[in-house]
């Protein structure tokens, strides 16, 4: 099912406030943002970036190239068989029939494959390009990313295998350890430090400043118990309308075999058919509750949306909430 106009998720994988919490993090983020010319840390701008460059990408899958290479490539598939059928060629040698369907599979190669390159160049896109570099850099010193799109890695739509561009991993960042503020000492007449023990190593503290006061977190809203629902009905379902054309096939068959046999034993076969519409409304029910449980699901990803606008740090989402964000 899909999204509902108006139901558009433009939940970035990490705001920028999470990026400018580290310091060496957002000094190297600053550095891959100057060398392609992007602020990365400006969640306006890297919101309308990645909107932009997500319909560049899927306008390289629409249009007249991949409509001539999907056409070319059906009609070489299956020319061999509906070709010597055809009237025209009737009683004609078969392989020079068939001989036809060669070229529609090099047209249609050929067509797809520069729909595939182009793909590619928009994927590599230099400012998507340093996207995945920064998220990369924010992965590796300990910033958490609340989810990775399918489509800015070129993973398919259903979020599955590695990508043709996946963020690049980077070797860990250590936490930067406290440093302590080294005690001035004064040398004695001699020139010679004192010792440790000595009282002139004890220096009295300075007073320092007061410390300016943290700007309050924002807060990250709590999962409600209906989206725990929801990630845990996600992936459940799915067998009901099967299952019930199965149990249909079966009575219906039993109930012919029972009719042409004279058994009365196969008679009993005909009391699969209400099994099948009992299957089916249970089915139905699970969809409608699901699709409710989905409603919420998505008001809750748009709250965390509206919390990582105003500066949360928002955690990483799991597997069910990732794929109804990643759902066009």
């Amino acid at each position: 099912m899909g999204r509902a106009v108006g139901e558009t998720v433009d939940l970035l994988p990490v705001n920028g406030a999470a990026l400018s919490a580290d310091p060496r993090a957002a000094e190297a983020i600053r550095a891959v943002g100057t060398r392609h010319g992007v602020d990365y840390t400006d969640d306006a701008a890297v919101t309308a970036l990645l909107a932009e460059r997500r319909q560049a990408l899927q306008a390289t899958q629409h249009g007249t190239l991949i409509w001539l290479g999907g056409s070319t490539l059906i009609m070489g598939v299956v020319w061999p068989f509906i070709g010597p059928i055809l009237p025209a060629f009737a009683g004609k040698d078969p392989f020079l029939v068939a001989a036809p369907a060669g070229p529609l599979l090099v047209v249609a190669v050929a067509a797809l494959t520069l729909v595939r390159v182009r793909w590619k160049r928009e994927l590599i896109h230099p400012v998507l390009a340093g996207y995945r570099e920064t998220l990369g850099v924010a992965r590796a010193h300990g910033v958490p990313l609340t989810h990775i799109p399918a489509w800015l890695e070129g993973r398919s739509s259903t979020g599955g295998g590695k990508g043709a561009a996946p963020v690049p991993t980077y070797p860990p960042v250590q936490p930067a350890a406290a440093q302590a503020t080294p005690v001035p000492t004064t040398p004695d007449r001699d020139g010679n430090a004192p010792d440790d023990e000595s009282p002139a190593s004890e220096s009295t503290p300075e007073p320092s400043a007061p410390a300016s006061t943290p700007a309050p977190a924002v807060p990250v809203p709590p999962k409600p118990s209906k989206v725990e629902d929801y990630e845990r009905m996600a992936d459940v379902g799915g067998w009901h309308d099967e299952t019930g054309w199965l149990l249909i096939f079966a009575g219906v068959i039993g109930t012919a075999w029972a009719y042409t046999d004279g058994s009365p034993i196969g008679y009993a076969t005909v009391f699969l058919v209400p099994m099948a519409v009992f299957v089916w409304l249970a089915g139905s029910r699970q969809g409608d509750e699901k699709n409710e449980l989905r409603e919420e699901a998505l008001k809750y990803v748009k709250a965390l949306e509206a919390a990582q606008a105003a500066g949360a740090h928002v955690p990483e989402l799991s597997p069910q909430l990732r794929a109804l964000v990643d759902k066009d």
